[in-house]
């Protein structure tokens, strides 16, 4: 009667996160991450334990076939489902169906020629090695594709290596001690139901937990970020440098502004669009040529900021020169015009500094010596000299007064 209820338990609490699930899907619109997948994984475990208890034991028929392929389809889903949360499109419809064709078929040849018992074990067997592989699967993550989920991930990591051991459990004891392990009123079913009732309880809030936490993030992201060029902005660079400082590895870092020549001609000469197209191309240009782990940023109109990390006053210059040649190099193609457009860029570099809140003079300093490099002709790179970068901060101070 205790299994029964459990069961019992077990089934409502599947079918309605499953249905939480899909409106959660429903809202999340084109980006579901997973949730529809996981809705699905849901249905077909209550399922398959709606179709446990109208059995009431282990039995040779079509329910008890279609009970095993739904029992072990759920995991697939879920699976398929968290390739889905982490960015990667696979489809749901066609593998679940290959998958439960191909498990129907194989348990009506191994029940026909090994046996109930064999049915039984196999299902288990393959319900343990199905979640030993998941748990991998997420160990692997937390050092890959998952680091900002470290704690979660090793949270789902040791709640599937729990399932995954009952799993290894009932297969032995199947094995062994034959259909009677798997009657329901047995201890060790009823600490496998008490086990998939926690689970239950407790992984659909998690799952909702990480999608939230995933949306959270990118709202953050979205707020640190231009959205033209999808560079840092002034806040996602101010935040980056001090999560940089706060690291124990910390070095002075220098600051680079980098402001593209004549913007204002190009603009009224072919129009915005074809303005937005250079601003683009700078970026691009931009993040391939800086170093790996260099920031980049775009700080409003047609400045840009690359702030180098763990280099010295010559390793920087050389970033500049090889930025500022990249640039020129470069042919930009604008829809609407025959020839190809082509700009430059005059870069200020200014001397290293070693604290997040140095960011400001640093920017000072930089723009000193980027407008040291428009007098001069620009296209070129210039360094802060601290005599000019003083009297540029003070007459810029009076004119603003």
């Amino acid at each position: 009667m205790v299994a029964k209820i459990l069961v019992g338990m077990l089934c409502a609490h599947l079918l309605c996160f499953s249905v939480m699930f899909l409106l959660i899907s429903k809202r999340l619109h084109s980006r579901k991450m997973g949730m529809d997948f996981f809705a699905v994984g849901n249905f077909l475990l209550g399922s398959a334990y709606v179709l446990q208890l109208v059995e009431g034991g282990p039995a040779w028929s079509a329910m008890s076939v279609l009970n095993h392929t739904l029992t072990l389809a759920s995991p697939v889903a879920y699976w398929l489902g968290a390739m889905r949360f982490f960015g990667h499109p696979v489809p749901l419809l066609r593998p679940l169906l290959v998958f439960a064709a191909a498990y129907s078929a194989v348990q009506v040849l191994v029940q026909w020629s090994l046996g109930p018992v064999a049915r039984y074990a196999m299902l288990s067997g393959m319900a343990a090695a199905l979640f030993f592989v998941m748990a991998l699967t997420v160990v692997y993550g937390v050092r890959t594709f998952a680091r900002d989920l470290y704690g979660e991930m090793v949270f789902f990591a040791v709640l599937i290596c729990g399932i995954c051991v009952l799993n290894a459990i009932k297969f032995y004891k199947l094995v062994t001690g034959g259909l009677d392990a798997m009657q329901m009123d047995q201890q060790f079913q009823l600490v496998f139901y008490i086990y998939m009732s926690f689970l239950a309880t407790v992984l659909p809030p998690s799952i909702v937990w990480l999608v939230l936490r995933r949306l959270t993030d990118d709202l953050r992201n979205i707020a640190a970020r231009d959205p033209l060029t999808q560079l840092l902005n002034r806040r996602g660079l101010t935040e980056a440098v001090q999560r940089y400082f706060l690291s124990r590895k910390a070095e002075p870092v220098h600051l680079l502004i980098a402001d593209v020549d004549h913007f204002k001609r190009i603009n009224d000469s072919y129009g915005h669009l074809a303005g937005d197209a250079v601003l683009c191309k700078v970026a691009e240009v931009l993040q391939s040529t800086v170093r790996r782990g260099d920031l980049v940023g775009r700080i409003g109109g047609e400045e840009f900021v690359v702030i180098s990390l763990e280099t010295d006053a010559a390793g920087v210059a050389q970033l500049a020169e090889r930025v500022r040649a990249a640039v020129e190099a470069q042919s930009i193609r604008i829809k609407g015009l025959d020839k190809a457009l082509q700009c430059t860029v005059t870069i200020g570099i200014s001397s290293r500094f070693e604290d997040a809140g140095a960011v400001d003079s640093a920017m000072r300093q930089a723009d000193a010596a980027l407008y040291k490099g428009k007098a001069a002709g620009r296209n070129r790179v210039e360094v802060v000299q601290p005599a000019y970068s003083n009297q540029f901060i003070a007459s810029r101070s009076e004119a603003s007064a």
